[in-house]
C-alpha cells in the first residue's frame, strides 16, 4: 500500500521537532518548512544547469526532496547537517544524486574534498545564523564563498536578518524574497558569485 504523503511529513515533522528540542540553537524552527518556501527557495537557487547544490541544515529532508525534484537527472545534492538524527533521516531518501555527511559547515571545503567533489553551483543554508557567535557565522559565509564556482550562487533562508548582517561586509547587499506561508515566515537571502569579485546579484 503505497505511503500518505501527509503520513510522510508528519514523521518527519515529529523528527523535527525533536530535534529542536535537543539542539534549539542549531535547528531553527520546531517544524519543517512549508511547500510554499520550498519552492521559493528552489526558484532562488536557479538549478536548471547545477551540476553540485550543496544544502547545509537540511534537518529532515523537506527542503532536500524539494532541491532534488528541481535538479538535472545527472547532478549530484551534498546534505550537510550536524544532528546524525537528521542524517539518519537523510539516508532513507534512496536518490542516487544525495549524498548525506554528518558534519559542520564551517568544514565545507573539506566535506567536499573528502567526496571528491567540484565547486558547487549553488549552497543553500537552513542553519539558523542568527543564534551562532559572529565569528562561526563569518567563518560558514567565508568558506562558502570560497567554494562556490564562478556564477553560482548562496541562498540563505532565515527567521532573522542576522545573515544578512554578517554577510553584508563579506558578499554585498542579497536580493530578498518574503515567504509569509511558512511558520514561523521566512526571508530568503539569495547571492551570486561573480567570476572575480564578492557582489550581489
Amino acid at each position: 500500500m503505497p505511503k500518505s504523503p501527509n503520513g510522510h511529513r508528519e514523521r518527519h515533522g515529529l523528527a523535527f521537532f525533536r530535534g529542536f528540542l535537543r539542539q534549539p540553537e542549531v535547528v531553527g524552527s520546531v517544524i519543517p518548512s512549508s511547500r510554499f518556501l520550498e519552492r521559493r527557495i528552489v526558484d532562488a537557487c536557479e538549478l536548471a544547469n547545477a551540476r553540485l547544490v550543496v544544502e547545509l541544515g537540511p534537518g529532515t529532508g523537506g527542503t532536500t526532496r524539494a532541491l532534488l525534484g528541481a535538479m538535472r537527472d545527472d547532478a549530484r545534492l551534498l546534505a550537510i547537517d550536524i544532528a546524525p538524527d537528521f542524517v539518519d533521516v537523510l539516508d532513507t531518501n534512496d536518490d542516487p544524486r544525495l549524498i548525506a555527511h554528518c558534519g559542520s559547515a564551517v568544514d565545507l571545503a573539506a566535506i567536499l574534498a573528502r567526496h571528491a567533489l567540484p565547486a558547487p553551483d549553488a549552497v543553500v543554508s537552513g542553519i539558523p545564523f542568527s543564534t551562532m557567535p559572529q565569528e562561526t557565522g563569518e567563518a560558514v559565509i567565508n568558506g562558502v564563498w570560497a567554494a562556490l564556482a564562478p556564477g553560482g550562487r548562496f541562498v540563505a533562508y532565515q527567521f532573522r536578518d542576522r545573515v544578512a548582517e554578517i554577510a553584508r561586509p563579506i558578499l554585498g547587499a542579497p536580493r530578498r524574497r518574503f515567504e509569509p506561508r511558512n511558520v514561523p515566515p521566512m526571508r530568503v537571502y539569495s547571492w551570486r558569485k561573480t567570476g572575480s569579485a564578492a557582489h550581489a546579484a
